[in-house]
């Protein structure tokens, strides 16, 4: 197979990962569905970005769609700038040369995403000799370093077992050894702990964090739970209908919320200091993309809601340096 060229645009300095405008459109009862529109980010090596928002929100298509893992329905548009290269320009043979090198994903279900037919070590080596060219006896070695490295309990003879053979929590550190083992840049990681038990997906989490500053990668978080965002990320990006409304260093957003839909979330959600029977769920239900509400996509279940929340979408407002919020009334003292 002829080496593909991946090098990066010279002179390219910055975040590792740079995301501009990236909108996803589907085709839907023979209208268009906006479900990404004009989403921004950056990332740098060593960091990890938690997209956080209710089912439904944006967040599993806006990671997929960095790398084109959308059905052929889908319509991609904006820039992805990968270490200076735009993803989305790039054609098939390229883009299967950076999935599972320089961007590597866990998927949310590891039983449906690992092959029952093949061991843990046949697909963990498969992807070693795809991408690096080495012999199946320097791959199935690989494999066997990763399963020790992500800490599965007598690694050399699970190498030889099949998908079904393991429980929920053994799977998903195999879908993490098979995500790591070309060492890649960034790691897209969604939601791989919503399967597990509270006890095991601590142990994922720890893992993961370990991993990640081990490795030197960045790394997308995708999650609806706020304790498991708190746990392993850094900075935090809550989408609302496809949109991004507000972003900032994870400490600070739950902290100091500035947009209702993060005030929602965090008074529907049990943590340390919730008082029993207390919680307080956001009203409604999701808007439908096709039939879109005029102005804020969240209005008709804000409670904080006006006139000007009607009139058009919000701008995201910078608030300080690397925070910002998509609200009408951010500037307000009771917002």
């Amino acid at each position: 197979m002829n080496a593909v060229d991946l090098t990066p645009v010279e002179g390219n300095a910055g975040p590792f990962l740079s995301v501009r405008d990236l909108s996803v459109e589907f085709l839907s009862e023979g209208r268009p569905l906006r479900a990404i529109n004009g989403v921004d980010f950056d990332l740098h090596l060593g960091e990890t970005l938690c997209f956080l928002g209710e089912s439904g929100s944006g967040k599993t298509v806006t990671m997929r769609s960095l790398v084109q893992l959308l059905p052929p329905t889908a319509r991609i548009w904006g820039r992805v700038l990968l270490d200076g290269i735009d993803v989305l320009t790039l054609d098939a043979d390229r883009l299967r040369a950076i999935r599972g090198s320089q961007v590597s994903m866990i998927f949310q279900e590891p039983m449906t995403a690992l092959d029952p037919v093949f061991t843990v070590g046949h697909q963990i080596a498969e992807v070693v000799v795809w991408h690096e060219g080495l012999s199946w006896s320097a791959g199935r070695a690989r494999a066997l370093e990763m399963l020790e490295l992500v800490q599965v309990p007598s690694a050399r003879r699970r190498l030889d077992a099949y998908p079904h053979e393991l429980s929920g929590g053994l799977r998903q550190r195999v879908m993490i050894a098979l995500a790591l083992s070309c060492k890649p840049k960034v790691l897209l990681a969604d939601e791989p702990t919503t399967a597990l038990d509270a006890t095991v997906q601590i142990q994922i989490l720890l893992l993961l964090r370990e991993l990640q500053r081990e490795l030197g990668m960045a790394t997308i978080f995708v999650t609806h739970d706020l304790g498991v965002a708190c746990e392993i990320s850094d900075r935090v990006a809550v989408m609302y209908a496809g949109r991004f409304v507000e972003t900032g260093a994870m400490a600070e957003v739950i902290d100091s919320p500035r947009h209702p839909y993060t005030v929602g979330l965090l008074n529907s959600t049990v943590h340390a200091g919730s008082e029993r029977g207390k919680l307080a769920p956001i009203p409604g239900a999701p808007p439908d993309l096709l039939d879109m509400p005029p102005g804020c996509a969240f209005a008709p279940r804000c409670p904080r809601v006006v006139a000007a929340c009607r009139e058009g979408v919000p701008d995201l407002e910078q608030l300080a340096p690397g925070r910002s919020a998509r609200c009408p009334r951010t500037g307000s003292p009771d917002c």
